[in-house]
């Protein structure tokens, strides 16, 4: 006799229980009669002693720098570079990191306190040695050591490359809320993806055009995070929900992949908290198919590891294909699964019954991609916990909070029925049940309103019928708010007029976006941070924590001397802007004209084809101008950056064009020291840490009521830019702060823009009538003064046929704007004192203050202070 296996079962991993067991974080100790707590085992005070401590000095921090160079690389002092520098000092400051993340973790246990968890698809991080020295309050220390060891502390950070798991404002919005969380020490775990490959990095091919190829961001390992082989949980697609009698389902079949977690530690400013970033890898359950290959079937071998492995390849697969859209709903999916089943087992530690769940724990849905997490909830209460239909709906718009990002139609996340139904059955069944039951209470409110049912249903009928995210989100969560207050206001009287009818005004609110000072200002401007210390006679830790403590610049607003280190340190700081641009594109900037920028993601709304068209009217008119006259005008250096999404042709055709414009203007020997422009390829947070504080002014021109917030514009004016923009998103409250006479607005507001589109739709007027300077702009576009016209036709014709974000309405009004610039920027003196403004009244975008605001008036989550 001996025993057997299923050949079936050959290279599956056996089945695992669902709650692991911890091994690294969170050991709980037992307590004896009186109390005190038990050592587990062996000898306590040989484990104490041998337990690691903070660095405390340059000897200990050049000890453990050493220590990694020997034993974490296996090198010597004789064979190590500045990359292997840097793998040495980051290990050593995670260490360091590590035995704060360590208490704070066991500190969380211990108190069992309520946890809010943020789940965003994006986590714009950016660098990370720089801040985690800075936070840990050790920048000093480590600097000294690493100089003593042979290497310049700048030239080792400058190794590390941006983390590639976000595209724009919603991923760094998340990373500045992780770090103000841990800062403020509160229980707050973010929940992300561990992209192989990030979005894409950008190149420029010689005809101007955007080119994608990946982004190996771990292709030198990335000592920040910590792979947790212990935590692998199951994720199932496809298959097949059959219905119960008692309302449960039973999901079966399909693919099974596996969700491993890597945590990343996210540190709190001069504060023990460390918190956690938990990212998700996808890999197969059953990573290689030993009889296929044996049977000489060697794609096939790999064919479901490739498969499970693709779902966390690419921050946002290119949706333009079915099978595009079927890759970014399993990434959705795969992401919440793992999240809630991490989140339910960790609740289910603390050993309170499952009603209780909504006391202690509170998730934050940032944009729409998160919202399948509502129906696994419900799947994960109904299907295994046994909880009751109605209580389980009771517990999930108990726990759930949503913030939204636009009121972009568009932009509002629809999927497919069949696709949904193919890829999640049991989730397409909980969607329809639960529609059911609400429009059923829309009907008995609403009387008769089909229309009403129409709109408010979760699913859009047509061919195919839709889920409507926006709308799940909506009615599966205790809050909803916006990200700024016109913003909030728009979400209530537009996209979701219906739902606050029905829910009552009070499930919506506004949270303004923030930004931390930390990264924005001290870490990416060092020479002001050291200005306004010297400056407000207090700590830096205490301004940083306390942004309002900057309205102490405003009793040295007028005095010569603090104008004069201001203006030397924005001189500095484009002095640094223009060796990048030296070193990466082999062009040398006139340092004394005013640095214009606008850094964003491209598209439509947010105009950046405004931007460049004015660029080319300006252009235009310095070519007409003699050079006695041209000498009078104020020389301008244009920045564009950002990334254009792979399948957006209109916004890599601006890319194009500005490319293109941008070698004709800055090789014209006419123009080229009055009128220059530049397009800085693959834009990342390290990037924007260099062109905020260089700039004199930022560009925030989006259409009026389509940007939801912004928080470029923040980091700017926090940096002592000045702000140029319509009357939209936070450049509303920014101005409410700092004053109008320091910000420059034009442009249609809010309240016409319907009716403007309205005209543009039903009695058009062409754009030679309406506005001839931008007419003029374009036909020297199309006549081929910047390459080949005809190319443009696509993006021009956006403008001249319908102009859905009004250009035409706007441009005269924003080359009125761009005169009053040049106007106010002749005066040095007043420019400065308006950038000193400016900076000194940014207290409230601090998001120390947005994520307290979440804290106390959404989550209700108490800080947790670390012993």
């Amino acid at each position: 006799m001996t025993s057997t296996i299923d050949p079936k079962l050959i290279g599956k991993p056996a089945p695992r229980p669902r709650r692991h067991v911890r091994t690294l974080t969170g050991y709980f100790p037992e307590k004896d009669a009186s109390g005190k707590e038990i050592w587990p085992r062996g000898d306590e005070n040989v484990w104490k002693d041998g337990t690691r401590a903070i660095d405390k000095d340059v000897p200990d921090v050049t000890k453990s720098i050493i220590n990694h160079v020997n034993t974490s690389l296996a090198r010597q002092a004789y064979n190590i570079d500045d990359m292997g520098a840097y793998q040495a000092v980051a290990l050593a400051a995670r260490d360091d990191l590590l035995i704060n993340w360590n208490e704070t973790q066991l500190n969380y246990t211990r108190k069992a306190p309520k946890r809010a968890y943020y789940l965003s698809l994006e986590f714009l991080m950016g660098r990370t040695l720089d801040n985690a020295l800075l936070n840990l309050g050790l920048k000093d220390n480590f600097t000294q050591g690493v100089d003593k060891l042979g290497f310049n502390i700048e030239d080792i950070i400058d190794k590390e490359r941006d983390a590639a798991l976000g595209n724009g404002g919603l991923g760094r919005l998340a990373a500045c809320y992780l770090d103000s969380s841990a800062s403020q020490e509160l229980p707050v775990w973010g929940y992300g993806l561990r992209y192989k490959y990030g979005i894409f990095q950008q190149l420029i091919a010689p005809d101007g055009s955007q080119l994608e190829a990946p982004d190996p961001w771990l292709e030198h390992s990335n000592p920040w995070e910590l792979p947790r082989v212990d935590v692998t949980i199951d994720v199932r697609f496809y298959g097949h929900a059959e219905r119960l009698d008692n309302g449960k389902a039973i999901w079966s079949g399909g693919q099974e992949v596996l969700a491993v977690a890597y945590d990343v530690m996210i540190p709190g400013y001069h504060t023990k908290t460390t918190n956690n970033l938990r990212l998700w890898e996808s890999k197969p359950k059953r990573g290689f198919d030993l009889n296929s290959f044996n049977a000489g079937d060697y794609e096939k071998a790999v064919q479901s590891s490739n498969s499970a492995e693709t779902i966390t390849s690419v921050l946002y697969p290119n949706d333009n294909t079915m099978v595009g859209k079927e890759l970014r709903l399993k990434q959705q999916y795969f992401w919440t699964a793992a999240s809630l089943n991490d989140i339910m087992r960790r609740f289910k530690n603390y050993g309170k019954p499952i009603t209780e769940f909504p006391e202690y724990v509170a998730i934050q849905l940032n944009d729409t991609h998160p919202t399948l997490a509502i129906p696994e909830l419900m799947r994960l209460l109904v299907d295994e916990e046994d909880v009751p239909w109605d209580k389980a709906w009771s517990i999930v718009t108990s726990t759930f909070f949503f913030t939204n990002h636009t009121v972009l139609p568009e932009a509002l996340e629809k999927w497919p029925v069949p696709l949904m139904q193919h890829l999640l059955p049991r989730h397409m069944q909980i969607i329809f049940d639960l529609n059911l039951t609400f429009l059923q209470a829309v009907e008995k409110k609403f009387p008769g309103d089909r229309d009403r049912l129409a709109r408010m249903s979760l699913i859009q009928e047509g061919y195919p019928q839709y889920v409507r995210m926006a709308n799940l989100a909506c009615i599966g969560s205790r809050r909803v708010n916006g990200v700024a207050e016109l913003h909030s206001e728009l979400v209530k009287t537009t996209i979701m007029k219906d739902f606050v009818e029905f829910f009552g005004v009070s499930k919506f609110s506004n949270v303004t976006n923030g930004i931390t000072p930390r990264r924005w200002l001290d870490q990416c401007n060092p020479a002001l941070s050291t200005l306004i210390t010297e400056t407000l006679g207090c700590t830096k830790n205490e301004w940083l924590k306390d942004l309002y403590k900057l309205e102490g610049l405003l009793k040295h607003v007028d005095d010569p001397k603090f104008q004069k280190k201001w203006a030397a340190i924005k001189q500095s700081n484009k002095e640094r802007l223009a060796h990048h641009v030296e070193v990466t594109l082999g062009i040398k900037i006139n340092t004394k004209a005013m640095f214009d920028v606008q850094i964003k993601r491209l598209h439509e709304y947010k105009r950046q084809t405004l931007n460049l068209l004015g660029v080319v009217h300006r252009y235009l008119a310095l070519k007409k101008m003699t050079p006695e006259q041209r000498k009078k005008i104020n020389p301008r250096v244009v920045f564009f950056a950002g990334k254009a999404a792979p399948g957006y042709y209109i916004a890599k055709l601006t890319i194009r064009l500005i490319v293109n414009v941008a070698r004709v203007i800055n090789a014209d020997p006419d123009t080229k020291d009055y009128l220059s422009m530049f397009f800085l390829p693959d834009y990342s947070v390290t990037l924007a840490e260099i062109l905020i504080p260089a700039s004199d002014l930022s560009q925030h021109i989006s259409t009026a009521g389509t940007e939801a917030s912004g928080t470029s514009n923040m980091k700017f004016c926090l940096n002592g830019g000045l702000l140029l923009g319509t009357v939209d998103g936070a450049n509303i409250e920014i101005a409410e702060e700092v004053g109008d006479s320091n910000v420059f607005f034009f442009g249609h507001l809010t309240p016409a823009v319907e009716e403007l589109r309205y005209q543009h739709t039903y009695h058009p007027v062409p754009v030679e009538e309406k506005c001839p300077a931008l007419a003029a702009v374009l036909d020297e576009i199309s006549a081929g003064r910047f390459g080949d016209g005809s190319v443009y036709e696509p993006l021009l014709n956006t403008i001249r046929q319908g102009d859905y974000y009004l250009l035409t309405e706007d441009f005269d009004s924003y080359i009125q704007a761009l005169s009053m610039v040049d106007a106010a920027y002749q005066d040095r003196t007043e420019w400065i004192k308006k950038s000193i403004r400016t900076t000194a009244k940014m207290g409230k975008f601090s998001s120390d203050r947005a994520i307290l605001t979440y804290a106390e008036e959404f989550w209700n989550i108490e800080a947790c202070k670390v012993p």
